[in-house]
């Protein structure tokens, strides 16, 4: 099926259908109130469609300080010129006037699991029945030597889309004749998109057409990588000579970074750049860990069934942060995942219909003008995870035409996955 904006959505709503009108269970304060932490992929998700299909029965807040969200996903396509900035920018006046959510731009600063209540920076305490976080990620401090956020000017992440990606994009266009960008790509667990290897694409192409004799250096401290026979085939075809993927093997595992010389250090000896990405290790964000339910390694264990954290049942955590299984941290993931919650946030406290939780995702990256490739895979919930079912991938050797379509089966999904966020 070619993936549009109306199957999608279409698909979407089959998940989330209501067989039985709501029946309210209130509590003392009248409707169930469900607070929403994060208005991305996931929270724009989850809070639409319990405003939606609870008929106003549960009183939802989305919590999201930016009143500009800007997708992770197509952003490297914005970095490779084929998007404008604009294009993957949206905002939340849908979700407040069409499905009566009550919207705060503000920060999350405090979880009180007993109280029941979220604190805002602004002063402001919310209670809440049920609490979803969908904060995205944040990064381990210390992760890459020489690296913090207040590097992040000289040294760009552009792993949390806005600023940071034009930013990025910016110094892309300033590096000079035959220069050359580094890459510090992260380890396993990341968040994907924007995915690293797509970007070192978009950076190739922008360099092909405008500073040819420019060089790509990638430090990765992982063996491979997903879809890496896919990337290095394209790479060779569209880019020759002019990426250089280093890996443990040669010292990509021991990198220092030195953002005033704008210099690297690859296992001891020091290269000159003119342009640095620097992708740390990550975990969940912030505000997960203030609540109390992630684990050592800095993530939210979950439930498949419902995603509500294993630390406390009226919490629930979406996407990135969530350590839930087989699934990626993809904003693909996130909206499915948002819908499962959703259904039994709704049947907890209305008393409606939840059916089997199941989830997919489909994962698209541009290697150059028309050349788009994908993974993907169908999953179930277990007692343990979100378990992968199925799967599929492209191939090595891919003809232009079916390489084109799945670029444009990606455009499609793009506008399918963000109307199914902000209406």
């Amino acid at each position: 099926m070619k993936l549009n904006r109306r199957n999608f959505i279409g698909s979407a709503a089959a998940v989330s259908a209501t067989l039985s009108a709501p029946m309210v269970m209130a509590g003392s304060h009248g409707k169930p109130k469900v607070v929403v932490i994060g208005g991305g992929a996931g929270g724009a998700t989850v809070a639409r469609y319990l405003a939606k299909d609870s008929k106003g029965a549960i009183d939802v807040t989305l919590v999201e300080p930016t009143r500009n969200y800007y997708t992770c996903f197509f952003s490297n396509l914005y970095i490779g010129g084929f998007r404008e900035f604009s294009s993957i920018g949206h905002t939340y006046g849908k979700l407040a006037a069409e499905y009566g959510i009550n919207v705060i731009h503000d920060w999350a600063i405090g979880v009180d699991r007993d109280a029941k209540t979220v604190t805002l920076a602004g002063g402001g305490t919310l209670p809440y029945d049920r609490l979803v976080l969908s904060p995205g990620i944040d990064f381990k401090e210390g992760a890459v030597p020489g690296w913090d956020v207040s590097a992040q000017q000289k040294m760009p992440h552009a792993y949390k889309a806005g600023s940071q990606t034009q930013l990025l994009k910016a110094q892309l266009e300033a590096m000079p004749q035959g220069g050359t960008f580094a890459m510090v790509a992260p380890p396993n667990p990341f968040r994907c998109p924007p995915g690293p290897y797509e970007r070192v694409s978009m950076v190739a192409h922008h360099l092909k057409t405008n500073n040819p004799t420019g060089k790509i250096l990638v430090l990765d401290p992982k063996p491979k990588f997903s879809k890496q026979a896919l990337f290095q085939e394209g790479w060779t075809n569209h880019y020759d000579g002019m990426i250089d993927w280093v890996g443990p093997d040669f010292g990509g595992d021991k990198v220092e970074v030195r953002p005033d010389a704008m210099e690297v250090v690859i296992d001891g000896e020091v290269t000159k750049v003119d342009v640095c990405n620097v992708i740390p290790a990550m975990k969940a964000g912030k505000i997960a860990e203030i609540a109390g339910v992630t684990n050592e390694a800095g993530w939210a264990p979950v439930h498949a069934a419902t995603m509500a954290t294993k630390a406390d049942e009226n919490i629930h955590v979406l996407g990135d942060s969530s350590a839930q299984g087989d699934m990626p941290k993809s904003g693909f993931a996130a909206n499915s995942q948002a819908k499962v919650a959703a259904m039994a946030i709704r049947g907890a406290l209305t008393g409606s219909k939840v059916f089997p939780a199941k989830f997919t995702n489909t994962c698209w990256s541009l290697i150059d003008t028309d050349d788009g490739i994908k993974v993907g895979a169908s999953y179930e919930a277990t007692d343990e995870k979100i378990a992968k079912t199925d799967g599929f991938i492209s191939k090595t050797g891919e003809d232009a035409a079916l390489r084109k379509a799945t670029y444009e089966e990606s455009v499609g999904w793009y506008d399918g996955i963000t109307s199914d966020m902000f209406g």
